[in-house]
């Protein structure tokens, strides 16, 4: 499948604004090691973008922080906490991205122990390895293989804190670190097994207009539908919370 990744000029206008937030590294507190990640992860999204066929400027808009989303949803994939629980919020994640793994670091665990361990949330990943990131669809076929031996959510955190660091000769280690079964692992990674699935998630993720990660869904299921928002980049906890607290306000309402 051929992914279309930033379909117009508004991701590039995203892309210039983390860009600017990366010359802040030390205020606001990442190492400059995290910070040549994300510029080594804009001159990648550059490039991809130098190379897509000239089109007549258009007028943009600026990039909106949300966007009203209506999806199928299936309870099939990888999810924590309880099923019935008011919210669902889906991350579209690519285990190579950085600004991934910066969201994993300084806002999972209090989204974590604030909605899904109280119930207020279901929390649902989804992959999206993006084509430029040599090393993430083999991430993501690595994680499936870890749930294979009831270890996805430890590969999964392993891998997103190592996201530089995730070639072909590391996953066997991080295996070894959770207790899989490293033959059995290695066989299944090198299978591609998970092929059709990872190419399902992906498809999921551009019908309801993920383009980049991480993105995420947050809404309310109802009718086999989720209903709610799309949400963009590794934002700080407070406005996760914000939107969050807001909708399950509106939850509560109905």
């Amino acid at each position: 499948m051929k992914i279309r990744l930033f379909r117009s000029v508004t991701a590039l206008a995203v892309a210039a604004t983390l860009l600017g937030g990366v010359t802040l590294a030390r205020a606001e507190g990442i190492t400059s090691e995290q910070a040549q990640q994300i510029l080594d992860e804009l001159k990648a999204i550059r490039k991809t973008l130098e190379t897509r066929p000239a089109v007549p400027a258009q007028p943009a808009a600026p990039a909106p922080v949300d966007d009203k989303v209506s999806m199928a949803f299936t309870s099939g994939g990888f999810s924590v906490g309880k099923e019935n629980a008011p919210l669902v919020l889906i991350e579209y994640t690519d285990y190579q991205c950085p600004f991934c793994q910066r969201y994993h670091n300084d806002s999972f665990a209090q989204i974590k122990a604030n909605f899904i361990d109280t119930g207020k949330i279901r929390y649902v990943s989804r992959d999206f390895p993006l084509p430029f990131h040599e090393n993430a669809r083999r991430s993501a076929t690595a994680a499936r293989c870890a749930a294979e031996q009831g270890k996805f959510w430890e590969l999964r955190h392993t891998m997103i804190v190592n996201a530089n660091q995730l070639q072909a000769d590391k996953l066997g280690g991080y295996a070894q670190a959770a207790s899989l079964d490293v033959p059995k692992f290695q066989a299944c990674v090198d299978s591609d097994k998970f092929k059709a699935a990872i190419d399902k998630d992906i498809a999921e993720g551009s019908a309801a207009g993920i383009n980049g990660t991480p993105s995420f869904v947050l809404g309310r299921v109802e009718n086999g539908k989720l209903q709610g928002v799309r949400m963009v980049g590794a934002m700080p906890y407070a406005q996760f919370e914000a939107k969050i607290q807001d909708m399950l306000k509106q939850t509560a309402k109905n």
